[in-house]
């Protein structure tokens, strides 16, 4: 059974950094696409940032040169560093993997989902 587990959320001022990790189990974690997705208050869930089985990665305009993902896969962790960081970011911060696609398609066939972990900006 596929678990995602995040942590590192929490309440930061404008242009302060956090980072997220995730913690995958119950499937090889490095040989499918992860990623990152976002949900702010009253508004629809967003893809942020992904990378695939062979490091590849993905960001959304409104977060290049300011979040970088990253992985272990000896420890099945994804992580999210996120520099800079702006009220506009605050939201639930969500993990998820494609189970069974090395890459990442953004079309998230077989989506599994953590729980999520908050992350509030203050200006």
């Amino acid at each position: 059974q596929v678990h995602l587990v995040e942590s590192g959320g929490g309440s930061v001022q404008a242009g302060g950094s956090l980072r997220l990790s995730c913690v995958a189990s119950g499937y090889t974690f490095g040989s499918f696409c992860v990623g990152w997705f976002r949900q702010a208050p009253g508004k629809a869930r967003e893809e942020v940032a992904t990378i695939d089985s062979a490091g590849d990665t993905g960001y959304a305009d409104s977060v290049k040169g300011r979040f970088t993902i990253s992985k272990d896969d000896a420890k099945s962790t994804l992580y999210l560093q996120m520099n800079a960081l702006k009220p506009d970011d605050t939201g639930m911060y969500y993990c998820a993997a494609d189970v069974g696609f090395a890459r990442c398609t953004g079309r998230w066939v077989n989506r599994y989902w953590g729980r999520g972990t908050p992350v509030a900006v203050s200006s």
